[in-house]
């Protein structure tokens, strides 16, 4: 690899759908990414932690909101400004990407670089660092691809969007794991749908995204030519206080954009997926997700206090931390997911969408 690679983590956005649990959680009305749901730090500063053996700190990006303010500063004290993406609203994944992409590509012309969301787990964070490596590696083989993280799906989960992987390809020499074009998207199908998937060997789509930067902007050229030339006036600014001021007139007629769905799926020649196993991910984005990695987490640390395999295994939730007040913690979080997901009502909560 030339250089060295970059991150940039999406933690903009409004957290409306986990909104019943972690308001109960935080006591104010802050963003899942900034909620301690998990271990003892918020699920930004996990996922600086997980990516720290892959990309070092002045290698990220993040790409925040301004109404978030009073919950992202505290976070990123630590933080040039330079490496602080700060909209005027959330409009989506798209509008998220492109800005965090002109804004890298002005401090170094043509990197390697991943999205990462700030609202995911991982059991097995040293599988998802091998993952996350291996990615790298497979872009700079394949520079005009893509490079999405597959999770290797254990059951027919239908809140989650899933990729179908075509043939393998060449996975770049030093990568050990398979690595596939990209056939097909399929967002969020019906169970029967889901468990045809399943059977399959489809994957579940993380969103975690490697590619150069060039290779990004190219199909954003390509998909959206207008929508990235109203961006590269903003990003072009020569003045903090310019910049802003254009941000704010152009995100007030910016429509919301899903990148996965607005450029992604258009683009599947390409793409390529590389499965990602045994890593146990979850998307924390709704009850349901968090219901579901608060019981992986629950069961690993289970198995490793009974089969005493601490060394084989990388988890910041240690089993020793499972004394008396977090397992009562972790099972008043199950019961309030469970509670949300069945949209039981409870006095002084408000539902998400």
């Amino acid at each position: 690899m030339n250089s060295r690679p970059w991150g940039i983590i999406l933690a903009g956005g409004d957290g409306t759908r986990l909104k019943t649990v972690s308001q109960v959680v935080s006591g104010d009305n802050r963003p899942k990414q900034f909620c301690v749901l998990l271990g003892s730090t918020s699920l930004l500063a996990r996922t600086r932690g997980r990516l720290s053996s892959s990309i070092e700190p002045n290698q990220m990006l993040f790409a925040v909101v301004r109404d978030h303010e009073r919950f992202y500063r505290p976070e990123l004290a630590d933080v040039d400004e330079s490496r602080i993406v700060i909209q005027p609203a959330n409009r989506g994944t798209t509008a998220a990407i492109i800005y965090s992409l002109l804004r890298l590509t002005r401090l170094e012309k043509d990197p390697v670089v991943a999205f990462f969301p700030a609202d995911h787990h991982f059991v097995d964070e040293a599988q998802f660092a091998r993952t996350v490596n291996s990615s790298f590696e497979v872009v700079t083989k394949h520079p005009r691809m893509l490079v999405l993280l597959g999770a290797r799906a254990d059951k027919p989960e239908v809140g989650y969007d899933w990729i179908e992987p075509g043939y393998a390809m060449d996975n770049g020499g030093r990568c050990s794991l398979p690595v596939f074009r990209v056939n097909r998207f399929w967002e969020k199908p019906s169970t029967s749908t889901a468990e045809e998937l399943l059977g399959r060997g489809c994957l579940w789509n993380t969103f975690v995204i490697a590619g150069y930067a060039r290779t990004f902007l190219e199909i954003l050229e390509s998909s959206i030519p207008q929508t990235l030339k109203s961006f590269q006036a903003v990003a072009g600014s020569r003045l903090k206080e310019e910049e802003a001021t254009r941000a704010t007139t152009l995100y007030e007629r910016l429509p919301g954009g899903d990148f996965s769905h607005e450029i992604l799926t258009h683009v599947v020649d390409r793409l390529a997926v590389l499965r990602m196993d045994n890593a146990g991910w979850s998307d924390l984005g709704t009850p349901q997700g968090l219901l579901e990695a608060l019981k992986k987490t629950a069961s690993a640390a289970d198995s490793l206090e009974n089969t005493q395999a601490v060394g084989s295994y990388q988890n910041p939730t240690a089993p020793s931390v499972f004394t008396a007040w977090t397992e009562a913690y972790r099972h008043r979080l199950e019961e309030l997911c469970e509670r949300a997901s069945s949209n039981a009502a409870m006095p002084g909560w408000q539902r998400g969408t």
